[in-house]
C-alpha cells in the first residue's frame, strides 16, 4: 500500500539532487542544450518554484512511501499545484525509483491523489509527459489520463 505525505525538510535536500540531475537530462535530450546549460536551467526552475525551500503555498511536495518490512520506506515523489481558481492541479514532477517500477505503486499513488484532490473540491489533473518518456505515458493512459494537445520546439540554427 502506498502512502502520500508531505515531504520533511531534512528530505527536502536529497529531492533537489534528484531533480536537477533527472530534469537537467530531460532538457538537455528534448532541447539540445548541453548538460552544464541543462542542469543550469534545471537547478533556475526548481529555485523559482521553491524560492525558500518546502515554504511555499503554491507548490507541494510529497514522498511516495511504502511499508517494507514495517519500515516506512520513500520509493518517490509527487511535486504538483494545486490552482483553485480552476479547480485543477498542475503535476510537474512524478517519480518513482527504478526498483520499485512495475508493481502498482505509481497508479496506487495517483488513486491517493486523486481521493485528496476530490476532497477538496480538485476536478482536474494537468500534466506534461516528455514525448520518449512512453512508459510514463502507458502509466498516465492506463489510470484515465488524455491527451489534450502537444509540446514543439524547433531549434534553429544560423
Amino acid at each position: 500500500m502506498v502512502n502520500l505525505r508531505k515531504m520533511r525538510v531534512e528530505e527536502y535536500p536529497a529531492y533537489c539532487d534528484y531533480f536537477i540531475a533527472d530534469y537537467s537530462q530531460e532538457i538537455a535530450q528534448n532541447y539540445g542544450h548541453s548538460i552544464e546549460v541543462a542542469t543550469d536551467l534545471a537547478h533556475k526552475d526548481l529555485i523559482r518554484c521553491f524560492p525558500n525551500g518546502l515554504e511555499t503555498d503554491e507548490h507541494d511536495l510529497l514522498c511516495i512511501e511504502i511499508d517494507s518490512d514495517n519500515v516506512p520506506t520513500v520509493i518517490g515523489y509527487l511535486w504538483h499545484s494545486i490552482k483553485m481558481s480552476d479547480t485543477s492541479t498542475f503535476i510537474y514532477d512524478f517519480y518513482i525509483a527504478d526498483e520499485y517500477r512495475g508493481n502498482g505503486y505509481g497508479k496506487q499513488a495517483i488513486s491517493q491523489l486523486e481521493t485528496l484532490l476530490v476532497s477538496i473540491g480538485i476536478n482536474q489533473i494537468k500534466l506534461r509527459v516528455a514525448y520518449h518518456n512512453q512508459r510514463a505515458l502507458a502509466l498516465y493512459q492506463e489510470v484515465g489520463f488524455a491527451i489534450s494537445g502537444y509540446n514543439m520546439s524547433k531549434k534553429l540554427v544560423g
